[in-house]
């Protein structure tokens, strides 16, 4: 396992069970250190996520409405899984990503901007330094489907070092989640209609095989139910991270 360094343990967290990430000051945030790769992994509401990986910069899905993003350094990378407004600000982009950052999205967030590498399911681009490949994100729930259909909308596999990261967008527990080998850290969607219950969560991190679950886009998700139901995933150490502020 990696060594992780914790600061301050947030109380949501202990009431619901979870292991916590670290917190400092209002601002939430856990320091993984696998070998010669430090990962530092912050939240900023919702989907909205930040990678540092050795000082390289990843933005993931970034929204006005939960960071102050003209605050925050030009990222080297974002990451768009798909176009709903939760996931795709161009505002928030456009404050976050400079001349020279590399943004990697799917086709109508692309279209939408004006801007970005596009990768459809199952393809894969080097940036940066970086291995950043497309994995499906799809409901499968009848009636649900119409939220995020099959094929449209993105997922990733980002490799930083020698550390394997699953973001999943969102999705439910499709079975193409069998396919992941050897990740390392898992951030997984929780809130039906439009994601996975916990119950669809504990499976999908059965596929996967996370060393580190992060359950995050929670909308009103019970944390104690869902404490309850991933706790019982053997191998799998799941943490929530409180919101940067």
């Amino acid at each position: 396992m990696p060594t992780v360094r914790r600061f301050v343990v947030a109380i949501l967290c202990v009431s619901a069970g979870f292991a916590c990430g670290s917190a400092e000051k209002g601002r939430t945030m856990d320091e993984l250190v696998f070998g010669k790769d430090t990962i530092r992994i912050g939240f900023h509401g919702h989907s909205s996520l930040m990678l540092d990986w050795n000082g390289l910069e990843i933005q993931l899905d970034p929204v006005s409405r939960y960071a102050r993003y003209e605050a925050l350094p030009k990222a080297d990378i974002v990451l768009v899984t798909h176009e709903h407004v939760d996931h795709m600000d161009a505002s928030a982009i456009a404050k976050i990503a400079g001349p020279v950052t590399e943004i990697v999205t799917n086709r109508r967030v692309a279209d939408a901007l004006g801007r970005g590498r596009v990768l459809r399911n199952g393809e894969r681009v080097d940036v940066k330094g970086v291995r950043i490949e497309a994995v499906p994100a799809y409901n499968t729930t009848p009636g649900r489907d119409r939220f995020h259909p099959k094929g449209r909308d993105n997922g990733y596999v980002v490799v930083l070092g020698a550390v394997r990261i699953y973001i999943a967008g969102d999705t439910e527990d499709v079975p193409e989640m069998a396919d992941l080998k050897d990740i390392d850290i898992a951030f997984l969607p929780v809130n039906q209609p439009y994601t996975m219950t916990p119950e669809q969560a504990a499976h999908a991190a059965r596929m996967i095989g996370p060393r580190i679950l992060y359950p995050y886009h929670l909308g009103d998700t019970d944390l104690a139910r869902l404490a309850g139901v991933l706790l019982k995933v053997d191998g799998v150490e799941t943490r929530v991270l409180d919101a940067m502020r």
